[in-house]
This record gives C-alpha cells, structure tokens and sequence, in this order.
C-alpha cells in the first residue's frame, strides 16, 4: 500500500535516516529546467535529409528551355495584318510596305541628300533572313560562306590578298594581270614548305588543275583551304576566279545562336551614287547565289529581304521572289512541267499545220 507524505513530515525523516550532513535536496516542484531556446528546432532539422535531385544530360539545343520560351521568334510574318489604306499610320500596327528595288534605291538616296545625311556614296546594304531548318526537321544548315561574282564592281574597302599556284608561263602571265597578288609553280610550293611564305598573309588561295599532283605536299598546311572545286578555287579559268575574289562580294550565313532555324546574311551590293539597273543586276546575282545552298525540302529559304543604308535607320522592304523561285521545285515535278510543256507544243505544232493544210 503506498503512503503520500506531506513534504515537512518527509524531510524530518530523511534526517533521521541519512543524517543532516549527507541530506541533499530535492527539487519537489512540477517544473523542469526547459532546453535552451531554438535547439529543438536545431536537433529537428538535422534529422531532415536533404535530397538532392540529380539531373541526367541535356541536350545543347534545350538546355535554355525557360529561356528561349521567352526570347521573340525572329522570322516576322505580319500577312495576317492589314494593308494601311493611308499614308500616315503607326507602322506596328500594320503590314510593311513592299517596295521595289528601284524605288528603295531612291527612297534612299532622298534620305542621304546634301540637305539630310549628306552622304551621297553611301553603301547600299542588304539583309537576307534565311529559314535554316534542314530536310530533316531535327537537323540545320550548317554557317556557309562564299564569293559570288557580281557584273559591276565597286569599292568594298577590303584588301584582299590573293596567292595563285599553277604552272606555264602563259597561266602565269594571265593570273598576274587578272590581278593576281603573288603567282607562281613549284618554286612557290617549296617556300611554303621550308617556311619563307607565310599562307596567313593572304585571304584567298586558289590554283589551277595542272599543279594539284605538286600541291599535294601542303594538303596538312593548308587543311581546309586547301583548293577544291566546291568552293570554286580549283579550277582551269584562273582569270575569272581571280576576279571572283577580287572583285566579287564576299558574304556569310550565320544561324542564331538560341534560334537554330533563323540565319542571317549581311552584304553589300553597291554605293548610291552607282546606276540603280546596276545594283539591281548586283543584288540578283548575290540572291542567285544565296539560293544555290538551299536544303531539299518544302517552303521557303529566303523568307525576308531589307535594304539599308547607314547611318540613316531605315529599312526598306523587297520582294526577293521576283528573281528567285519562292518554294523548292522537286525534280520529278520539274520533269513533269517540262513534259507537260512539250505536250503543249507539239498539239499547238500539230493544231497550225491542220491550219495550213486546210487553208491550201
């Protein structure tokens, strides 16, 4: 049976028992010294595992997902806006007038006269916005660049430094007046070699199709500017090719770096103070070219061409499709117009000489 003493009647016995020396006291009370303030907390966060989640590979065409979601898609399509029925009208809001070349040319000119710019020999130039999706919808054109050979030349203000290998003193003869910078044969191959000439000093090199065999032996030196036919620096008229380099455009396509679809081509064609019909034929030429290297697939590769002219802001509109085909002509459709072209010729042949018999 258990008995509750009160706490005087406890602590007279406790005396008696153990005696006054050795009595220790006891705390009776119902509250305990409390933890010190936070350390639970503390103690309970220890015990929460923190997990770390691992991220397997990404590949690089997605790994700024987030980050492209919010960047603007540069390929502009304004033919859903309406066509401006006046002259004044805030251009955001409508669809961008298309102008013809000539009359770009002289909206320019007007700009650049002694009365605004003051720079009547400013350069005309040009901004071709390609559609870089390859046949594959997963794949892209890869960057390109070349020289196209343009009917007028102007001043580009480049120097370009041209090195010509070929062998004869004919071809020789005629490299150098076509304006080749330094022309020669297998002499020419041996300083290379033993290091006399220095490949870095020229921008262009370019030989004729009688020397390959010798010019084997800098295929490691020059790697990827070795002369080849595809980039058109290999070939037999050295005098048209020198020309090319000298005298033509150079240009280059570069896609975008978080828009792998969108490339662009900036280019010069001429100055203002040329005749418009020659830029013209320069600007058709340089769209040629531009069109060669488009992929095997449906839709457009060109989709936007602007023309400017520094320093004035301006950008003026064409329509490339003038010159160029809009879509891609599969081969065997191509086949088939032609077929069907022939077809209509010879019933229109067949339908004139029933004419003539008739009529005699």
């Amino acid at each position: 049976m258990l008995f509750i003493l009160p706490k005087p009647l406890l602590i007279s016995v406790l005396h008696r028992q153990f005696g006054k020396g050795t009595l220790r006291p006891l705390h009776t009370t119902a509250l305990c010294e409390a933890a010190r303030k936070g350390t639970r907390e503390k103690a309970r966060k220890k015990k929460v595992k923190v997990e770390v989640k691992k991220v397997g590979f990404i590949p690089h065409n997605q790994r700024d997902k987030k980050i492209d979601l919010q960047r603007q898609n540069k390929h502009v399509d304004d033919s859903w806006k309406q066509v401006s029925t006046d002259n004044c009208y805030v251009g955001k809001y409508y669809r961008w007038p298309v102008y013809t070349v000539a009359e770009a040319i002289q909206c320019h000119r007007e700009t650049h006269h002694p009365t605004m710019y003051n720079e009547p020999n400013a350069r005309l130039m040009v901004d071709v916005e390609l559609n870089m999706k390859a046949e594959k919808s997963t794949k892209y054109v890869d960057n390109f660049q070349r020289v196209v050979l343009v009917p007028h030349k102007y001043d580009h203000g480049e120097e370009r430094r041209i090195l010509v290998f070929t062998k004869g003193n004919d071809e020789i003869e005629k490299a150098r007046e076509a304006g080749g910078t330094l022309v020669g044969g297998v002499e020419l191959i041996k300083d290379v070699t033993e290091g006399g000439l220095l490949l870095a000093d020229y921008q262009y090199i370019i030989a004729h199709t009688n020397i390959l065999p010798e010019l084997v032996a800098l295929r490691g030196l020059l790697k990827r500017r070795f002369p080849n036919p595809k980039s058109e620096t290999l070939g037999v008229n050295l005098s048209e090719m020198i020309r090319r380099f000298a005298d033509g455009i150079s240009y280059a396509a570069a896609k975008d770096e978080h828009q792998q679809d969108f490339g662009l081509v900036k280019s010069c064609v001429g100055t203002l103070n040329m005749d418009s019909q020659h830029l013209e034929e320069n600007l058709i030429h340089l769209l040629k070219d531009i069109n060669t290297m488009r992929p095997k697939r449906e839709g457009r590769f060109i989709t936007r061409v602007l023309l400017k002219s520094p320093p004035s802001s301006e950008q003026l509109k064409i329509d490339p499709f003038v010159y160029i085909p809009e879509l891609y002509i599969k081969p065997d459709a191509r086949k088939s117009a032609a077929s069907d072209r022939t077809e209509e010729q010879d019933d229109s042949d067949e339908e004139a000489a029933a004419k003539k018999v008739a009529v005699n």
